[in-house]
């Protein structure tokens, strides 16, 4: 059996919800033993969210929480802050996601962490970062996106800004988070020190949103919303089938327009000096649209699909969930694994990205029950007693 690439690296999870939690996933996907820590009784709020729970319980809960190990403890009391302190000895990575200075009151910081393990890499989810003046204001995802950049240019430009239909901010804050995490453990390899990761979500969102600051600091230009399409990126766009389908056609760098006018039989669109370039098919996008909305309305989505693949132009129907599963591509490189569950059977979810040729990762476990591992955890690793885990169950510890 091939290694997992993290196989070696322990994390320590203090967060909730989604911005920590999904770093969490993602280092779990690749074998890095990630042990959660919730709080007694409760547990992450995440075990509650989602519209369908057959069972009563989540089905997001087994995504965000799976390969992970969960162990209570209440991080309130001086008794679990030593427990914490006590796993931090034995961690690679130390991840949270409370508000800024929420470690330091309970005598966590930085410098009291690394005066106990230096190589500890503490990775920090936060709305607005550890440092400047909205440091300590609570900061969820939603606002984030909308501070970042991307709710303003999403959605239809007579409409108030939109949102995407999934936790987009958080997600993103996670992803930025993982990629500094594991740069801080190679640069650990070197200096042999840890360090902190401060992940941001309105700079993770403002990250992703390519020339918008030069446009407007050489040109005063600001974006709008300009609906499903991209300014001056002609033609990308969702377009009409016979039978009632549509079909995104993404054709604007010019090499692909030509091939594209070959495919609609129009081989002079190529050479009109209203769409020979990028440029000029950006100005006169609205018109170009109507040419070729009026080829796709006349084919059905699968011989259109057959013809635009087959002339080497990228296309796609826009899928939901149902499309994915029916699709023999996402089957062929497994892009959904099916995972044993103890109350659901077999359950479908998407699986690791990227993928990787040597080393892959992994689904090895959905989302544990509450404390599942307090056994393994506190006994195996830190060497607790039995009257010690009686003793802090007791007191409401774990």
């Amino acid at each position: 059996m091939r290694d997992i690439p993290l196989g070696d690296v322990r994390v320590i999870e203090l967060g909730q919800l989604l911005a920590g939690p999904f770093c969490g996933q993602l280092l779990g996907d690749f074998g890095a033993e990630v042990i959660k820590v919730e709080d007694p009784g409760r547990g992450d709020p995440m075990r509650q969210w989602g519209r369908e729970k057959p069972y009563g319980k989540s089905l997001w809960w087994p995504v965000v929480a799976r390969n992970k190990k969960s162990v209570t403890c209440d991080l309130r009391t001086a008794a679990g802050q030593d427990l914490v302190r006590r796993l931090v000895e034995r961690a690679d990575v130390l991840l949270e996601n409370f508000r800024p200075g929420t470690l330091e009151r309970w005598g966590m910081s930085p410098d009291e962490l690394h005066a106990i393990n230096p190589r500890l890499i503490i990775t920090r989810v936060t709305g607005f970062g550890q440092t400047g003046p909205y440091a300590p204001r609570a900061g969820y995802g939603s606002i984030g996106e909308a501070m970042g950049g991307i709710r303003h240019v999403t959605g239809d430009p007579d409409r108030p800004p939109s949102r995407a239909g999934i936790s987009l901010g958080d997600s993103l804050a996670a992803v930025h988070a993982c990629v500094g995490t594991l740069v801080a453990l190679h640069e650990r390899t070197r200096s042999g020190k840890g360090q902190v990761v401060d992940s941001a979500i309105y700079e993770a969102v403002l990250a992703m949103m390519e020339s918008m600051l030069p446009e407007w600091q050489q040109s005063s230009y600001q974006r709008e919303r300009t609906g499903p399409v991209l300014p001056n990126v002609s033609p990308s766009n969702v377009y009409p089938t016979m039978d009632g389908d549509s079909v995104l056609i993404a054709a604007n760098q010019d090499s692909v327009f030509t091939r594209l006018a070959k495919v609609m039989d129009r081989p002079e669109l190529a050479a009109d000096d209203r769409y020979a370039t990028h440029s000029a098919r950006g100005e006169h996008m609205a018109e170009l649209d109507e040419i070729i909305a009026a080829w796709t309305a006349g084919i059905d989505a699968e011989d259109l699909l057959a013809r635009l693949n087959e002339g080497g132009v990228p296309a796609g129907r826009i899928y939901r969930a149902e499309d994915m599963f029916a699709d023999p591509h996402f089957a062929a490189r497994e892009a959904i694994v099916r995972v044993p569950h103890p109350d659901f059977g077999e359950l479908a979810m998407q699986n690791v990205v990227p993928k990787l040729s040597a080393t892959p990762g992994s689904v090895r476990s959905v989302g544990p029950a509450l404390g599942q591992h307090n056994e393994e955890v506190y006994r195996g690793l830190l060497g607790l007693t039995d009257a010690d885990l009686a003793r802090l169950s007791g007191d409401g510890v774990i």
